[in-house]
């Protein structure tokens, strides 16, 4: 294993986080470490990787992903996602920085530390599905307990609930062959489940999924999520699929992070060209929630009396307000916050067209 260097921070970690990452390199090749700190750190990756023959994947990175929160890491390929990811668990090593995880710096940690957090804390779910070819979807399932020392019959009864979990029932005898792509994706996701674990890890888990049942599947952890209410990190190259499981987004470019935030703020409010362009192609309507559309009753509105929570997003309330007679109250925790009336859609509507067209 490569050695880590600690950084010092002046950035506070927040301890209500679920991870706090601070000062994160990765860097790949000779002599990395002596990077760090030197004027060839703040060189652009070709730079750096003429200069001394080293790639910077990932760039001084700091962030905290909140507790039961979805956090998406998105990019380009050669982004930096998939490395970043790795880090946090050190699958790879990181060259510098700290990661937190319940006030423990996980890259101080010894590696019998390190085998009991994969084991009891962290679950990872991967693109290829690394099922056991010769073993049933039950034993698949509670693999990780078994590595654990749990005893089979006990293994067995977790491996059932999470079976049931994720719409498994029926096939917990089946082997991986006789299983469908997104069937097989489900027992990856109960394998990673079967733990218990406090923090998941889904590294492109659909990607090599048809459109139809990968959809399915992005539908299938939302619903787990608003079930278990996991903290998920999940790493995409795919701006769609970000914006349909994501409380917040990162989106990564040379190693390096361009933005954070919500989907409206990415759509909204992107901080340059970079993530216009990345999403410039979703309608407003598809991110943005009511809250962010309420408005004040102009003084000659009647209201319909009817009501709609502020976290709703416009494009599932569309019809709702449409077919009113009259605007329709925006509340938040039960409080109404403002209205929302046809011509407020129709505005919002006309500009997804403008902005379609012009691309």
């Amino acid at each position: 294993m490569t050695a880590t260097t600690s950084v010092d921070s002046d950035v506070q970690v927040d301890t209500d986080a679920a991870i706090s990452v601070r000062g994160l390199w990765k860097i790949f090749g000779d002599d990395a470490d002596k990077i760090i700190g030197s004027p060839d750190a703040g060189l652009s990756r070709p730079e750096l990787l003429e200069k001394t023959g080293c790639v910077a994947a990932v760039r001084d990175v700091s962030f905290d992903v909140a507790k039961g929160e979805v956090f998406v890491v998105m990019g380009l390929s050669g982004s930096g996602k998939s490395t970043l990811v790795r880090c946090l668990t050190r699958l790879i090593e990181p060259t510098a920085g700290e990661v937190f995880f319940e006030g423990e710096d996980i890259l101080t940690a010894s590696k019998s530390r390190l085998r009991e957090l994969r084991r009891t804390k962290f679950s990872m779910v991967f693109q290829h599905f690394g099922l056991l070819p010769h073993r049933r979807v039950i034993d698949n399932i509670a693999y990780a307990l078994e590595v654990n020392g749990v005893r089979k019959d006990t293994r067995h009864d977790r491996a059932r609930e999470v079976i049931e979990l994720v719409g498994l029932d029926g096939y917990a005898n089946h082997f991986p062959e006789q299983l469908s792509g997104g069937m097989q994706q489900r027992v990856g996701l109960a394998r990673a489940l079967a733990v218990n674990p406090e923090v998941m890890f889904l590294d492109e888990p659909f990607s090599a999924l048809d459109p139809l049942i990968r959809r399915d599947m992005q539908n299938e952890v939302k619903r787990l999520h608003q079930d278990l209410n996991k903290t998920m990190v999940f790493i995409t190259h795919d701006l769609a699929e970000a914006m349909k499981l994501g409380d917040r987004i990162v989106i990564m470019r040379d190693g390096d992070i361009v933005q954070v935030g919500t989907p409206t703020d990415l759509v909204m409010n992107p901080v340059d060209d970079y993530v216009a362009d990345f999403t410039k192609d979703i309608p407003k309507s598809h991110v943005l929630r009511m809250g962010a559309l309420a408005r004040p009753a102009h003084a000659d509105e009647i209201t319909s009396g009817e009501s709609i929570d502020a976290e709703t997003v416009v494009r599932k309330a569309i019809p709702r307000i449409v077919n009113s007679t009259s605007p329709v109250v925006v509340v938040r925790n039960g409080v109404p916050i403002g209205v929302v009336g046809k011509d407020d859609i129709l505005h919002l509507i006309a500009d997804d067209a403008i902005d379609g067209s012009s691309t």
